[in-house]
């Protein structure tokens, strides 16, 4: 079963729509569907809210430390509910996948990613869930923090779009624990 569901970001209008925020772009979308508002608790750095289904409820995150720093937050929280890493769900970007691709896996290194190296260092363990959304990589002799800092084009927001109305479709799914069939899907 999900637990925690973590969106990763950076805080700040500045990024709100960047490429690295599709954590947090994606949580936003499916707590649009609900009732579920944002609260503060600097307790855990972070933002939190409920989102509730037929299935159960998870509990949403964006930690709003810089993204270098999101274990800090994601620690402090699944210290606080008392979870297994393999109840915490963590959303991010993936330069490794075309924009519009999306990839569910457990586990694995961070590949680089100092948000999920973050997390790793402070769980104390990879084996939490990883919804993967691409953003594809920056033109050959971009720097590629520019690229993740600046805002998709409007045709890679509608496929980043399509892709969070396909994964917000199986998060009932996530939230009972039935990761096989999701990854299943998702990943054909």
């Amino acid at each position: 079963m999900i637990k925690l569901m973590v969106g990763l970001g950076n805080p700040g209008r500045q990024y709100e729509k960047t490429r690295h925020n599709v954590g947090f772009l994606f949580l936003d979308k499916l707590l649009a569907g609900s009732n579920g508002v944002w609260v503060v608790h600097s307790r855990f750095q972070g933002l939190i809210a409920e989102y509730g289904c037929a299935s159960g409820k998870v509990v949403l995150l964006k930690p709003q430390t810089f993204m270098n720093q999101s274990g800090q937050s994601v620690g402090k929280v699944a210290r606080y509910y008392k979870l297994l890493p393999e109840e915490i769900l963590v959303v991010h970007d993936e330069l490794d996948f075309d924009v519009g691709s999306v990839r569910l896996k457990k586990g694995g290194g961070h590949a680089g990613h100092n948000g999920l190296r973050d997390i790793v260092a402070h769980l104390g363990s990879n084996e939490f869930y990883r919804l993967r959304i691409g953003i594809g990589r920056p033109a050959a002799g971009k720097v590629v923090a520019d690229y993740v800092l600046s805002v998709p084009s409007k045709s890679e927001l509608q496929l980043l779009g399509d892709v969070f109305d396909l994964s917000v479709g199986f998060v009932d799914q996530m939230i009972v624990g039935d990761m096989e069939t999701v990854m299943a899907r998702l990943n054909a």
